[in-house]
């Protein structure tokens, strides 16, 4: 998947570059999977027009649109759950009566690695369509060894075979196994002195998240996990005040965590510890949705105190059964009162950060790699504003057109 190192220029575009709109029409040129420049067009000379392969003009380019929380490899679906949530039950009625998670983990452990691979294709080329360029994807529904390696196995080879880039996340504490029932301590051993350790030797992680919930793991079973993480020198993240408020957030922040997720219940003291560790707020408007859930995460508090706010599909067969990130920039601005920047900037930039890919991903500069798309837009406000496919003109994965025709105008 090379990118030529001929020098490609896309000219007159409007530019997001992961914090802000530039003010003036931009010329952009990539060369050998980089971008090489990034000038006002009336700056780009001819002589440098004539060195390039045009590639496109007009319209709005972003950097590659990054999905920081899902849990995309999965078989079967839950949508009887959808129906009884509609008739009134919770999310916690349907997990205590033995659904939820578990029956997903159920179809998950039938399933084999190439199963798993063929029903989430789909789901993933869905979100490089709609603009992703790099994922996150986490374990979680094998819950017993040889399965949570299945499951990140065929995460590892989706991105393999598709133009994206993938991110690992073993998240074996999302719930007790049935073979553990009433022995939540005894599982996260099995986790810390065997599936983790497994985990790592095999290279198959590049993070490790646990679900800190009334309905799941505590804070002490939760930091356990933590230790055995630092000990083999991997990140953390958390599930962390979707359900309730069990301090996970300010648990994770004494661990360094990359990012809490979710955050409904967080309160004060949890956002200032996020605010003095440096972590990533990542907010999962699908799942508020979909859960119907009233109470919203303290938005206000997190703008004040300057932690840098994520956003994210949580793309899953339960809670979450949303596959279209630019979907998620409506939503988090209608439902939560972000600003069209602050979301943009939360699927770029700071969805990034929230992967610990800061200088990797997520911006637009001289330098740094070429993953960005293109749209049929006028203004990138237009991507929160409006909920509506086929906007992508063209999408660049390493330098290299994905999907789009090469020196296309955004009317064509």
């Amino acid at each position: 998947m090379g990118a030529s190192t001929a020098r490609k220029l896309w000219d007159r575009v409007t530019v997001f570059d992961g914090t802000r709109t530039l003010p003036q029409p931009m010329a952009l040129i990539t060369c050998g999977g980089r971008i090489e420049r990034l000038v006002p067009s009336d700056d780009l000379g001819d002589d440098a027009r004539a060195d390039c392969e045009p590639m496109g003009r007009g319209g709005v380019i972003t950097p590659g649109l990054i999905d920081c929380h899902t849990h995309l490899v999965f078989a079967g679906q839950r949508a009887a759950e959808f129906e009884q949530r509609l008739e009134g039950a919770s999310y916690a009625d349907i997990a205590a009566a033995g659904g939820g998670i578990l029956s997903t983990v159920g179809a998950v452990r039938a399933a084999s690695e190439d199963a798993l691979v063929d029903q989430t294709r789909p789901r993933l080329e869905a979100l490089i369509a709609d603009g992703v360029t790099t994922i996150e994807i986490k374990s979680g529904y094998g819950l017993r060894l040889d399965d949570e390696l299945k499951m990140l196995r065929a995460a590892r080879r989706l991105g393999e075979e598709l133009p994206v880039r993938v991110l690992t996340t073993f998240l074996g504490a999302h719930t007790l196994p049935p073979e553990f029932a009433g022995r939540a301590d005894a599982y996260i051993d099995e986790i810390s002195e065997r599936m983790l350790p497994k985990v790592a030797e095999f290279g198959l992680a590049d993070a490790v998240d646990v679900f800190c919930e009334h309905i799941a793991f505590s804070p002490a079973q939760c930091e356990r996990v933590f230790q055995t993480a630092a000990r083999l020198g991997l990140p953390i993240k958390i599930h962390a005040e979707q359900l309730s408020n069990q301090h996970g957030t300010a648990l994770a922040a004494r661990y360094g965590a990359l990012s809490a997720d979710h955050l409904e219940w967080l309160d004060d003291a949890g956002v200032a510890a996020m605010a003095a560790s440096g972590m990533v707020a990542t907010l999962l408007p699908g799942a508020f949705l979909t859960l119907r859930e009233t109470r919203l995460p303290p938005i206000r508090a997190l703008r004040e105190a300057g932690v840098p706010m994520a956003v994210a599909t949580d793309g899953n067969p339960g809670s979450s059964p949303m596959f279209q990130l630019t979907l998620m920039l409506n939503l988090v601005s209608t439902l939560f009162g972000l600003t069209p920047n602050e979301a943009l900037q939360g699927v770029t930039r700071h969805a990034a950060r929230a992967l610990g890919l800061i200088g990797q991903a997520g911006e637009l500069a001289e330098g740094r790699g070429a993953d960005f798309c293109r749209w049929r837009i006028d203004d990138p406000v237009e991507l929160a504003y409006a909920v509506q496919p086929g906007r992508l003109v063209q999408r660049v994965f390493a330098g290299r057109i994905t999907h789009g025709a090469m020196n296309s105008g955004v009317t064509a």
